[in-house]
């Protein structure tokens, strides 16, 4: 996948993950709040989801500074040909129980934040990753790379840590259709 290839594909899964994520804050308010048997409810899922992203754009805007500083510096064009970039390694991200990981405390939701919060908040990231993929439109995301230590990746440019947060969130979809299928399944709702 060349770079030009890659934007266009990461900026398409950015609208399709906010996308996805509308009808889940639709949802009526009992059924978002409902407790599955192990794991988190609907509402504690969407806030997840936002503190993750909060603290993965911390690492995505520091990676977009420091990729279009080194621009000036390095030749774009020369490491664009050296390096493909390689979005399927990540695909595993979105995948639920793929693989173990204890997400870190400051991640945890605490139910601080009311939905609409969480909604506006979620869209806002996405256009934010949007326009930080729009400076990034020659190439310049490849030139900084950062550890994601998630599943043992190892070294992420900016392009892979914007898809990295789309399949973060992919993931938790998955999640939150267990719990649908959990409470529908044992006939326990009906008219969500």
């Amino acid at each position: 996948m060349n770079v030009n290839q890659a934007i266009s594909f990461i900026d398409q899964e950015l609208s399709q993950t906010l996308s996805d994520y509308q009808d889940w804050f639709d949802l009526k308010s009992d059924v978002r709040s409902l407790k599955p048997q192990v794991g988190w409810s609907i509402e504690q899922v969407l806030e997840h989801v936002t503190l993750t992203n909060h603290f993965l754009l911390i690492l995505i805007r520091k990676g977009t500074r420091k990729a279009i500083e080194l621009s000036k510096k390095k030749d774009v064009k020369a490491v664009i040909e050296s390096r493909p970039i390689n979005l399927q390694e990540l695909d595993a991200i979105a995948k639920h129980k793929a693989f173990e990981w204890i997400r870190p405390e400051h991640m945890e939701p605490t139910g601080d934040k009311e939905l609409g919060q969480i909604r506006a908040l979620l869209e806002e990231q996405i256009s934010e990753c949007r326009e930080l993929l729009k400076e990034l439109g020659n190439g310049e995301g490849l030139l900084y790379t950062t550890t994601m230590t998630v599943n043992n990746l190892g070294k992420l440019d900016v392009y892979q840590y914007i898809y990295f947060l789309c399949q973060h969130a992919k993931r938790h979809i998955v999640q939150m259709q267990k719990v649908m299928d959990e409470y529908t399944g044992a006939g326990g709702l009906r008219n969500l």
